[in-house]
């Protein structure tokens, strides 16, 4: 029976927040080392933040002392850093995107759902896995993963496989992307967009527009959003649709109607509501830029809580065919996606 000090050591966020800040602190060196060699930074701190911890998690695992901080600031800190970003994104960019784009992000969720859960089952996955890798492939990675899997009654063995893919390709498209962008001479604007369509997370949306700019981060971030507020809708629709997922599975696992806080998260509400602060005018000028800075330093502690989330080795054990399913997956959503900013005239 483990002693109250060590179980309260096991809950103490302490100790592996200060590891996420002691690789924030080192790629922030590192970029700024880039900048003063090169003259520019070749890769961001976010990009940086997300390989070391990666690379800290291939060659040690931390144990359960570490993991409330990296929770913690894998989530909580994110959830703030996003909120804070509502700060500097007024209603001008929202209306300046356009309805149709707007719509054309609901349509580019619904056609990849419906294409990638099509390839998982041609591939051979179970209906539930096929369709956890379709809802975090085309909406928000883990978060919907959680949110769509006690709403079909997956199972853990799907689950754990299901997030295994997200955090591993969610990185290399993080660090992948905006070398495309930059090889192919995409604009900002299309680049944000594109980012925010195709990336699973939102602090990934930023770190990877963020080599191409202000503008970048600005669409990619409302792009995302706006793909993330589909988690409810899609939540309510597989409610009904559980039934037959469940034929192909076992008759007795429970299906579980999703919750208000699955469907719309606290942080997207607060976010949306410091956009509307700004908009109207209620939030100092002098403020924004503070507040956009410390986003952005949240944002790279997350990224290393990330990076210490992330074992490759996952990867090799969840199967050739997942393996297919998801990069298939991510493919199409990504020739839809700029199908979708070719159309509107973004690009």
């Amino acid at each position: 029976m483990a002693s109250p000090i060590a179980s309260s050591a096991q809950r103490d966020p302490l100790p592996g927040t200060l590891l996420c800040l002691a690789i924030t602190f080192a790629a922030m060196a590192i970029e700024r080392t880039e900048a003063l060699l090169f003259g520019r930074a070749w890769l961001e701190a976010l990009v940086l933040a997300i390989l070391l911890g990666t690379l800290v998690r291939t060659v040690w695992t931390p144990d359960a002392r570490w993991q409330p901080g990296i929770r913690f600031s894998a989530k909580t800190v994110l959830e703030i850093a996003v909120v804070l970003l509502g700060a500097s994104v007024s209603g001008a960019t929202i209306v300046a995107a356009g309805p149709a784009f707007l719509l054309g992000i609901a349509l580019v969720v619904g056609i990849a759902i419906g294409a990638s859960y099509t390839i998982g089952r041609t591939l051979g996955l179970r209906p539930k896995l096929a369709m956890l890798v379709a809802c975090g492939n085309s909406i928000c990675g883990n978060s919907a993963i959680a949110a769509v899997a006690p709403v079909i009654g997956a199972d853990s063995e799907d689950v754990a496989a299901s997030i295994a893919f997200t955090a591993v390709l969610g990185v290399i498209v993080v660090i992948g992307l905006p070398m495309l962008a930059l090889a192919a001479h995409i604009a900002p604007l299309p680049f944000g967009a594109l980012a925010g369509l195709t990336v699973y997370a939102v602090p990934q949306v930023i770190a990877a527009a963020a080599p191409l700019g202000a503008a970048a981060v600005q669409i990619g971030t409302l792009t995302k959003l706006v793909r993330v507020l589909m988690l409810g809708p899609v939540c309510v629709v597989l409610a009904f649709l559980a039934p037959r997922l469940r034929e192909a599975g076992d008759a007795s696992e429970a299906i579980v109607r999703p919750k208000l806080s699955q469907l719309v998260p606290w942080f997207i509400l607060g976010f949306l509501g410091l956009v509307a602060a700004r908009s109207l005018g209620l939030v100092p000028a002098a403020a924004v830029a503070p507040a956009s800075h410390l986003a952005t330093m949240l944002t790279i502690v997350s990224m290393a809580a990330l990076g210490l989330g992330c074992d490759i080795r996952t990867v090799a054990r969840a199967g050739g065919r997942v393996t297919a399913a998801v990069v298939l997956s991510l493919l199409m959503l990504g020739a839809v996606s700029w199908a979708l900013i070719r159309l509107l005239g973004l690009a």
